[in-house]
């Protein structure tokens, strides 16, 4: 009796040969992300480094104008670990996260689209910049004031904020990143017969992206200074909300923690979710530095 081949169309298929390099393949990538992981994390002594020279500064503040001007970073400390123990704080941190990130969501999504549109054409680049030079031009509490009587003292005036003053920064970066393409490379890629989406790709991005993580960093970090400004002068609940109480009481170490928080905030923003992000799509950047040499 004979077994036919799988190759014949009978028997019994045999196992893919290329399971075990699928395996290898995937145990590798795991091994790589690790490695960077590891890699980003050591990165991030030096910026404690300069944190903890902020801390140094800070204490010498203190030291000079005593408690009531500047309290202490441990005395700031305890009165931070005090509130984590009480429900406001999840209340308020949790009212300014979603205002500042939907906030930022919308701007950076707006800024972007609108900036690449531009980007591509010379007639819609000429027709935005004077109108996103209006909007940058006009200082955030104006936006504050003006959302306030459109939406009273509700999230929506913070959120509002939020986008028309980061909008601008966005939209600049995605119009630079897309401005400044090598056309050159775009029409090679289009004499090989690639799609607009292709070259868009493989060309565009690579360097758009590079304008656009910036960008959404500055974007980001004005989105939370911007929603806490306008829950202060709002009255509408949130960290700003929290810090109008403890500025009527002249709770000094409870101003400072509150501050502590929305800086730790705005760290988390940029070093815990865009900076890896942006390590790793930019992957490609370490691939001419020297052996050893890491950013």
């Amino acid at each position: 009796m004979t077994v036919s081949s799988p190759s014949e169309g009978g028997g019994v298929p045999a196992s893919r040969p290329d399971a075990p390099g699928r395996l290898a393949s995937a145990g590798r990538m795991l091994v790589d992300a690790a490695e960077w992981f590891g890699r980003y994390i050591w990165s991030g002594w030096v910026g404690l480094a300069g944190l903890l020279c902020l801390a140094a500064a800070w204490q010498a503040g203190h030291e000079i104008y005593g408690s009531f001007i500047l309290p202490a970073p441990l005395e700031t400390i305890q009165v931070l670990l005090g509130l984590l123990q009480g429900p406001e704080l999840a209340r308020a941190a949790s009212e300014t996260a979603w205002r500042a990130l939907t906030g930022f969501l919308l701007a950076a999504g707006i800024g972007t689209l609108a900036g690449a549109i531009a980007g591509y054409s010379f007639a819609a680049m000429r027709i935005m910049r004077p109108i996103v030079t209006v909007i940058l031009g006009v200082p955030p509490i104006a936006w504050i004031v003006l959302a306030l009587i459109w939406f009273g003292s509700s999230g929506g005036a913070a959120v509002l904020t939020v986008v028309l003053a980061s909008f601008p920064i966005s939209f600049a970066g995605a119009l630079e990143g897309v401005a400044t393409r090598d056309r050159a490379l775009d029409a090679m890629a289009r004499s090989f017969g690639a799609s607009a989406l292709t070259r868009f790709r493989s060309v565009t991005l690579p360097h758009l992206l590079s304008y656009l993580f910036p960008a959404w960093t500055t974007t980001i970090g004005s989105a939370w200074k911007v929603t806490v400004m306008a829950e202060l002068l709002s009255n509408s609940g949130g960290i700003g909300g929290e810090l109008a109480t403890a500025r009527a009481l002249f709770d000094i170490p409870l101003v400072m923690a509150w501050i502590v928080l929305v800086v730790a905030f705005a760290l988390i923003s940029e070093y815990g979710v865009l900076n890896p992000i942006r390590e790793m799509t930019e992957r490609w950047r370490s691939a001419g530095l020297p052996w050893g040499v890491k950013r």
